[in-house]
């Protein structure tokens, strides 16, 4: 005995959700700002199967390394999808990515992404797509390709994730990092834009807490909740390159605040035997995690290890290049200030209940970060 085999109804793709047509509509609006991000460097043009980027380049250097990173935007893309605006969202996913390869010195070459949607609405798609277009031509990296896959009964048809992927190239004996950094060098910090793309779990859980609508309008943030959350991460990528070509500056390493805080992120950048004294009195904490504090009384440790607080990227230097690296910051645009100073560590004569120090983050034997006094506010 045979099972009954219902009559064929003529399913399809479409009907199962997924539109290729769509698809085909997003490249159609998105390659022109896919395209200015690509010099004579990239071959193929948009929608290849590959990206293509002639390695030729890379025959100048004596001992080219390559940097590679992958990244995405965590739960920022709810507020994106909340208010319905995407074109954005790209510069928080290029800065979480090239701007951890810039740390080491090198020049974000290629960027790749990925977009996992529920339905592929093909402006929405699009826009999102151009913000990452805009966001690489900030930081001089081509955008050579990408993928944007249909996910129907997994998300929502509102919903979206986005991820990318980038590599870089240094030259060998200009790699910054841990083996450069020496006692008496000093910490220069650059201003954040904002809560750039960590910690919004924790944000959204103080709002939902207190019961605010990303529509409310705040007068110390000077615009609406909602605006102030999704402000685009400052991409640090060809403001750190240049400032490391500034041989007066002496840049030693660069740490990219993002998730865990400064004092993790600055601890692994730091060779085991030293320690960096941060410095809370020396910048003003912007009124966006002062919001964050008193809406959700979170304790000053979870907002250190959770938020930038106002930090987004630190350049180590020697004591005879801060002046020449507040200047060239200053030129460039880009706030800048002294944040403390790197000094020898004794990891014998540190107390168990030291609170206000950091060693070793992310699996990494490094140095330690001690933050000491108290926030302007």
């Amino acid at each position: 005995m045979t099972a009954d085999v219902p009559e064929p109804t003529g399913l399809t793709y479409a009907a199962a959700g997924v539109d290729t047509e769509a698809g085909d509509k997003a490249v159609e609006l998105m390659k022109d700002a896919v395209r200015r991000t690509q010099g004579a460097q990239v071959l193929g043009g948009v929608g290849g199967f590959a990206g293509l980027y002639d390695a030729a380049e890379l025959t100048r250097y004596r001992r080219p390394l390559l940097a590679t990173s992958t990244d995405g935007v965590g739960t920022k893309v709810a507020i994106a999808q909340a208010l319905d605006v995407h074109d954005t969202i790209g510069f928080d996913l290029v800065g979480m990515v090239v701007d951890d390869i810039v740390v080491v010195g090198a020049k974000p070459l290629f960027m790749t992404d990925y977009i996992a949607c529920g339905k592929v609405v093909p402006e929405r798609i699009a826009g999102i797509v151009r913000g990452i277009a805009a966001a690489c031509e900030v930081a001089g990296t081509a955008l050579v390709g990408g993928e944007t896959a249909e996910h129907p009964g997994l998300l929502g048809e509102d919903e979206y994730d986005v991820a990318g992927a980038a590599t870089g190239v240094v030259e060998a004996d200009a790699l910054l990092g841990p083996d450069r950094v020496r006692e008496g060098d000093v910490l220069v910090a650059m201003a954040s834009s904002g809560l750039h793309s960590n910690g919004y779990s924790l944000v959204r859980a103080v709002l939902e807490h207190a019961g605010w609508g990303l529509e409310r309008h705040v007068d110390d943030l000077g615009r609406t909740v909602g605006e102030e959350l999704l402000t685009p991460t400052r991409v640090y990528a060809s403001d750190c390159l240049a400032l490391a070509a500034d041989d007066d500056a002496q840049v030693h390493a660069f740490t990219h605040v993002t998730g865990g805080g400064l004092a993790a992120n600055l601890a692994r950048v730091l060779p085991a035997g030293l320690v960096a004294t941060v410095d809370r009195s020396s910048w003003d904490v912007p009124p966006v995690f002062r919001l964050v504090r008193d809406l959700g009384g979170v304790p000053r440790g979870d907002l250190e290890s959770t938020l930038n607080l106002g930090v987004g990227m630190v350049a180590i230097v020697g004591a005879d290049g801060v002046d020449a690296a507040l200047a060239r910051c200053a030129a460039l645009g880009l706030p800048a200030w002294v944040l403390g100073s790197v000094a020898a560590h004794d990891p014998a004569t540190t107390g168990s209940a030291d609170d206000d120090l950091v060693v070793g983050t992310k699996g990494v034997r490094a140095g330690a970060v001690r933050l000491v006094g108290d926030y302007r506010a």
